[in-house]
């Protein structure tokens, strides 16, 4: 489990360093406009390449079960029709890139300068668009195999590239934006180019798909309706993201900052639990995919016993150290004593977490996206009425409406899990 968890949660570790190398680099150009733009343009990002995660989370499940079947030409097939599927979508956005860029940067309302510097951006880095995508699918493809020690490295590796051009563009060359947007493009085509020659090598001389099988009717229709219920799922818990963000920056400027701060305590404890959502993926789908009803839920037990585990001691953590970690984000006064109100709230958030990053893996590993779907609907409802209810809490009612939201999500999942385990794994399913 750990071979899997262990480089997706170093990789996750590495994403914010890009993210900090970012804004420092444009930081020093001193125009704060220039600054906004690349944050707006990269919430834009956020979103949209979010909600396309699922060419990840589907390969990763689909390349999982082909191995636990021992169905090698499967495996060679699922990633040439991810990668199909990837550069189908790439290329929509490249065309669509004039209208999405006017219709998100309007809808988020920021001023004239940054909203000009914000689609300059937008505009060249989507032209990395289809490359992200594809490595979305290699990324996937390398978990589905455990092979997540090489998906680590590409990982990283575009990161660090990232990094390095951004600097050298940015500062040395003086490019401005542009820069920044021309440094990912060329580190996530570099990264894909990189992710292609691995997967050659991996899958040998023997490379080759016959025609009917990676153009079967039956397995496009399961993907694609597997891809479209991931994809509502994620369209669901992007909006959860997006309203309490939106609530929070209705309470004011102190109040929002203060969310932003203690925002970071929610993504320090998704990087660990993610990493454990990514082992429940493989071994879920890998056992899924075996028709091992018995090694399926033990793999479910392992990631659930180390998820709660994981959970509870990062909570324990930021309830001890929380003010310490406030007082590193900000310095203003203000902010760290609206933090310090709500930071109690936010520690509880990796805990109230875990069944839902648990479940996530388990569900998707064994393609049980439409379930994944309804109850992730079911959690958006509970947290707006919850949020409702609490309005007069202010801040408050609003962190504690999305605790419940995290909490829905993991008990909805676990309720509904025996049920799906015997309709899977019943002796009608499995193979004779």
């Amino acid at each position: 489990m750990f071979v899997i968890a262990g480089p997706a949660m170093l990789a996750n570790l590495t994403t914010p360093l890009l993210g900090v190398v970012s804004t420092g680099a444009i930081g020093q150009l001193g125009d704060a406009a220039l600054l906004g733009g690349v944050a707006l343009a990269s919430v834009a990002f956020d979103c949209v390449f979010w909600l396309f995660g699922f060419l990840r989370m589907a390969t990763v499940a689909f390349t999982a079960q082909a191995l636990g079947a021992d169905d090698r030409i499967e495996i060679r097939a699922v990633l040439i029709r991810a990668l199909l599927l990837a550069a189908l979508i790439g290329a929509s956005l490249i065309v669509l890139r004039g209208p999405l860029a006017s219709l998100i940067f309007s809808a988020m309302g920021g001023s004239e300068a940054v909203t000009a510097a914000a689609t300059s951006y937008f505009h060249i880095r989507l032209w990395s668009a289809a490359f992200m995508l594809g490595n979305y699918v290699i990324l996937g493809w390398l978990v589905g195999q455990a092979r997540t020690g090489i998906a680590l490295a590409i990982q990283v590796g575009i990161n660090l590239l990232n990094m390095v051009l951004t600097m050298v563009f940015v500062l040395m060359l003086h490019w401005g934006i542009a820069g920044a947007a021309i440094a990912t493009v060329i580190a996530e085509t570099t990264g894909f180019a990189g992710g292609l020659v691995i997967a050659r090598i991996l899958l040998g001389p023997n490379y080759h798909v016959p025609r009917a099988l990676l153009f079967d009717r039956a397995r496009w229709l399961r993907i694609l309706a597997v891809n479209r219920d991931i994809m509502i799922r994620t369209a669901a818990l992007i909006g959860a993201f997006l309203f309490f963000t939106a609530q929070g920056a209705r309470a004011g400027d102190r109040v929002l900052a203060a969310n932003a701060v203690l925002y970071n305590f929610l993504m320090i404890g998704s990087f660990f639990l993610d990493g454990l959502a990514n082992a429940a993926e493989q071994l879920c789908g890998q056992t899924f995919g075996a028709r091992d009803r018995a090694q399926f839920a033990r793999a479910v037990r392992l990631v659930l016993g180390w998820s709660v585990a994981f959970g509870v001691a990062v909570s324990l953590i930021f309830i001890v150290a929380g003010n310490h970690l406030i007082d590193i984000i900000t310095t203003s006064p203000d902010v760290r004593l609206a933090a310090r109100e709500f930071m109690w709230l936010a520690a509880l958030a990796p805990a109230c977490g875990v069944l839902a990053y648990c479940f996530d893996g388990v569900f998707i590993g064994a393609s049980w996206a439409r379930d994944m779907r309804n109850l992730m609907v079911m959690a958006f409802v509970t947290y707006i009425v919850v949020w409702y209810a609490l309005t007069p809490w202010g801040n408050a009612g609003l962190w504690t409406a999305f605790l419940v939201f995290l909490l829905a999500r993991g008990l909805l999942q676990a309720m509904g899990y025996p049920a799906l385990v015997r309709a899977t794994f019943k002796p009608a399913n499995l193979p004779r």
